[in-house]
């Protein structure tokens, strides 16, 4: 199994006792971050370039309520997280409104194709067969993380082996869900018991099933589960997966605008708006030094 190495990463791993220090709030969080016009970003849009809804750039993103990732604010109505406010200095940059589309996860490669969308913001990590029908611009880079309750027994989940048995929650059609049910394969090779996986569709339900313990442990960005670990107590992180993943803004193959995006965020870079989203999201370990235009990615065996 080949793991992803990167020499740009800024940092280690996101640490959960460090967070928890901050008791992390989101509804601090709810004043967005403007940046001015970049001009060199805006250079950068192809000629004649057509966006979907015109002078805005729309970016369909996570609707399950997953801080601190995607979330909805206060108010009910207003999407906000770390995504949301990248997609704001992305649109700002590049002289554009934002407009954002709640989405679900199964819906982005779909809409992205069918042009319904300028842009994908879900956590998307850069893998190989992504990479052919989509191009990418990095702007974080993430790993995943197996949590499980407070007060569980279960002390470490780090090998196939320690999979074998399990209830897990995972998201149908994740990186996340490769990497388990490759491990479970070789796995029931080997004669351990089988894994069960469990498929929810948001973030809420896959917590409740967690803590009433229909299920041993979850596995998904280690963002969302340090956040959780941070600002509720009630879960901890027992181990990560094999691989540390670019997390990427996503755009159709070929339609040019992956240049114009990178550009913004390195400005964004520059001037300081982009870590000071990631740190009032508690991501900062998960910045990057300069964004990249599809980097290597992932390769599952």
């Amino acid at each position: 199994m080949r793991r992803f190495r990167s020499v740009a990463l800024m940092v280690l791993m996101l640490s959960a006792p460090a967070l928890a220090a901050e008791r992390l709030n989101a509804q601090d969080n709810e004043t967005p971050v403007h940046i001015a016009a970049n001009p060199q970003a805006i250079a950068k849009i192809p000629p004649g370039f057509r966006f979907v809804t015109p002078g805005y750039l729309t970016v369909a993103t996570s609707a399950s309520n997953a801080p601190p990732i995607g979330l909805w604010a206060s108010d009910n109505r207003t999407l906000t997280g770390s995504d949301p406010d990248i997609a704001r200095l992305l649109a700002e940059s590049l002289g554009l409104k934002l407009r954002l589309v709640p989405a679900a996860w199964e819906d982005w490669p779909l809409g992205i194709s069918a042009g319904r969308y300028d842009v994908a913001m879900f956590n998307i990590a850069v893998t190989e067969e992504r990479k052919k029908k989509f191009d990418f611009a990095t702007y974080r880079a993430d790993n995943h993380a197996f949590a499980v309750k407070a007060d569980s027994h279960i002390t470490s989940i780090s090998r196939r082996e320690d999979i074998a048995g399990k209830r897990i929650i995972v998201g149908s059609g994740t990186n996340q869900e490769k990497i388990l049910l490759g491990w479970d394969a070789r796995n029931r090779a080997e004669g351990l018991a089988p894994l069960q996986p469990i498929y929810l569709s948001d973030d809420a339900s896959a917590t409740l099933a967690l803590l009433s313990g229909r299920a041993d442990a979850t596995f998904g960005p280690q963002a969302t589960a340090a956040w959780k670990v941070a600002s509720r107590g009630q879960t901890r992180i027992v181990g990560h997966g094999p691989y540390r993943a670019w997390v990427a803004v996503t755009t159709k193959k070929g339609n040019g605008l992956d240049a114009a995006l990178q550009q913004a965020i390195n400005g964004a870079i520059a001037s300081g708006q982009y870590r000071q989203v990631l740190t009032r999201w508690g991501e900062q370990e998960e910045g990057v030094t300069t964004s990249q235009l599809n980097p290597p990615g992932i390769v599952y065996p």
